[in-house]
């Protein structure tokens, strides 16, 4: 039976930690801590991004920066490519020799940090608002995480990756073209494009949907080092250089994937119309005509036709797996396909272990792979995890990491087993003739030859990798809009041109870095590249466990804990076995907080309400109402009485009497 409730003092709501039930046992004096908007940091519910008011404008220090620092590349690269080249070539060879390790390293840590997370007490934290239901259905979320984890590097490397394994097996292995080198090439793919790959977009994702729609921050890299920088310096010159490198890795990253799909679209069109071979000249034409389907779908606003465009090109990759699978070696790759992925279970320690004190030969194979993938990973984390961060809202950290991890690397391993399968096996039969070294651009149009419809499946490859150019430059170019912005989901058309222009000119240089070997151009870039972000990438591991660590649950968790421990362990000293368990209040120093300052600003600045300058505004957590009137659906103040207002919040209300916000689109 309820007892009666004492009422409740001035400032104090339902739910908050104000003055207790009518109980003999806590019948002491009780003098409330003066938390922001009267509310314990243990009972805030989460603050969404689209509850808070900003005024989003361009960002001079970062898109200046950025900027001069892209063009300036390009017009380098343009003008004088054999200096670049020669630079890069110093960087890459430096990069490889004294920081290898550093990219294997993140690698490691990443996963295993992940994947502790996600079965710790913090699995159970919400990427939004206590109660909130997943935004999206849990089919609607897989498919989503299918269409991030299928791309261009899946019709580049599919066939053309296990073909080289089993052809050049990784030193320390087994005997080329063996019955051991065959599975060895499936495993190692599954190694660079597997859990590895997924867990760096789930480390940068997950914290970048927590921090936006659990705290109510950007959609910005910044944004999840404010309890590591502070807030001055997270909104400041560090905030600022993260983005910075956030960008520069997403520009590198995004172009090398431009890149190998000009460089395949090319292959594909010196078959279809009989041209000798592919040049500089038809490489920039390529380029020149994707970027201007780019230009034209980021400015005309049909945007929602692209991504019509794009799920239709899911589709068609998936279906063309599927056309491999039963046109080709079927009895073979229904023997091969589980065998791999076990291969690649049992192997992956041993993976994860390979360095460079394994000798020259390990160190060379790992610059032109294992380095080169977690690098290209690395670059494209923040514009894939941003992707997978604004889809994911609602779920949990558990649900989230172990989804991102393992559905799109599911997904892969089928498409690469099958499309490495295959092509390994047509190599066997003879059906591909015969290779001293692999062309990754050839092997797929080599293979299809082989196939019933060979004169369309061509013409149906460049279209599914022209659209992957035009929707992946799309994207990457509004994830960079949204970072020179100051988080705006809907950055201004002309910024997000500027970016996808760029891009493409990055793209340009670094094939024309590589001379006849196109793709070491693109290789030692993103390498380069990749590294101040690789460094990001640690820090993000300690902000955001950092955060985690005062999030309300986990407050709610500790003091469960405590509460439950210090009542059984003094119920039974006093009455052995008979006593049960009900809320009193306690002398202060000896409750289930007792080990936590709950007014520390560690677990209450967090959650101060302020408006679109900055400043200090009343908020009621009850209600939902701003002091000052202000209204989320139209961005607008009313005017709020005196007579209506909270006494605590008047003086606020009486200060600001006006207000501007904004409700942007999110990006989709």
């Amino acid at each position: 039976m309820d007892e009666p409730t004492a009422p409740r003092e001035k400032g104090e709501r339902g739910g908050s930690p104000g003055r207790p039930p009518g109980n003999p046992l806590a019948s002491f004096d009780y003098s409330r801590p003066q938390y922001p908007h009267d509310i314990h940091p243990a009972l805030v519910p989460g603050i969404g991004i689209d509850e808070q008011r900003r005024r989003y404008s361009i960002d001079k220090i970062v898109f200046g920066v950025a900027g001069v620092l892209a063009v300036a590349f390009v017009i380098w690269g343009i003008v004088s490519p054999t200096s670049v080249g020669d630079v890069a070539n110093v960087a890459y060879a430096w990069v490889m020799t004294h920081l290898g390790w550093l990219f294997n390293a993140v690698a490691t840590v990443v996963l295993v940090t992940l994947l502790i997370l996600a079965f710790s007490r913090y699995g159970k934290i919400p990427l939004g608002k206590d109660g909130e239901t997943p935004e999206f259905s849990t089919f609607s979320w897989v498919a989503m995480l299918f269409a991030a984890g299928l791309g261009i590097g899946v019709m580049f490397w599919g066939p053309s990756e296990p073909l080289t394994y089993f052809l050049t097996p990784p030193p320390l292995t087994n005997e080329p073209e063996s019955v051991e080198a065959l599975h060895t090439a499936l495993a190692q793919t599954y190694y660079h494009w597997g859990f590895h790959a997924w867990a760096m977009y789930a480390l940068v994702g997950g914290a970048v949907a927590y921090a936006a729609y659990r705290r109510g921050r950007t959609l910005l890299m910044s944004s999840i080092f404010e309890r590591l920088f502070g807030k001055k310096h997270s909104e400041g010159w560090a905030g600022q250089l993260v983005d910075i490198f956030a960008i520069i890795a997403t520009l590198f990253g995004t172009a090398a994937a431009l890149g190998i799909a000009v460089l395949q679209i090319g292959e594909g069109f010196v078959i279809v119309s009989g041209a000798s071979e592919l040049t500089n000249t038809m490489m920039i034409v390529i380029i020149a005509v994707l970027s201007v389907g780019f230009v034209l779908s980021a400015v005309s606003g049909v945007s929602r036709g692209i991504r019509y465009l794009s799920n239709t090109n899911i589709v068609l990759t998936i279906g063309f797996a599927a056309a491999l699978f039963i046109l080709g070696p079927t009895l073979f790759l229904l023997n091969l396909l589980p065998s791999a992925v076990m291969e690649y279970l049992g192997s992956l320690l041993e993976f994860m272990g390979r360095s460079a004190s394994w000798g020259q030969d390990t160190l060379d194979f790992q610059s032109a792979w294992t380095v080169y993938y977690w690098a290209w990973w690395i670059s494209w984390s923040p514009f894939v995890g941003i992707f997978i961060a604004r889809i994911s809202r609602g779920r949990t950290i558990r649900q989230f990491v172990l989804g991102v991890i393992l559905i799109p690397s599911s997904l892969l391993f089928l498409a690469y087993g099958i499309m490495g399968g295959t092509a390994i096996s047509m190599y066997r039969d003879g059906s591909l003739g015969q290779m001293d070294s692999v062309n990754p651009a050839q092997v797929l149009f080599t293979m299809v030859e082989n196939l019933p419809f060979a004169e369309f499946l061509p013409i149906l490859i460049m279209f599914i990798l022209a659209i992957f150019f035009i929707t992946a430059a799309d994207s990457a170019s509004v994830v960079m809009g949204i970072l020179t912005t100051k988080g705006s989901q809907s950055p201004p058309k002309p910024v997000v041109v500027f970016w996808g222009v760029v891009m493409g000119g990055i793209a340009v240089v670094m094939l024309l870095l590589g001379g006849e070997t196109a793709l070491q151009g693109l290789q030692s870039l993103v390498i380069i590249t990749a590294v101040p972000f690789a460094v990001v990438m640690l820090l993000i591991i300690v902000a955001w466990l950092r955060e985690l660590r005062s999030d309300p649950l986990t407050l709610r968790q500790q003091y469960a804990a405590a509460a439950i421990d210090n009542a059984v362990v003094d119920g039974v000293d006093k009455f052995d076995d008979d006593f049960s368990l009900q809320v009193v209040r306690t002398e202060p120093g000896e409750g289930a907080g007792a080990v936590v300052d709950s007014t520390d600003g560690e677990f209450t600045e967090w959650y101060q309400r302020t408006d679109e300058n900055g400043e200090p505004v009343g908020y009621d957590f009850d209600t939902g109402e701003w002091a000052d009137g202000w209204i989320p659906e139209t961005g607008e103040s009313k005017v709020v009485s005196v007579d209506d207002a909270d006494p605590a919040d008047q003086a606020d209300a009486l200060e600001d009497p006006s207000g501007t916000g904004s409700d942007p689109e999110p990006v989709r």
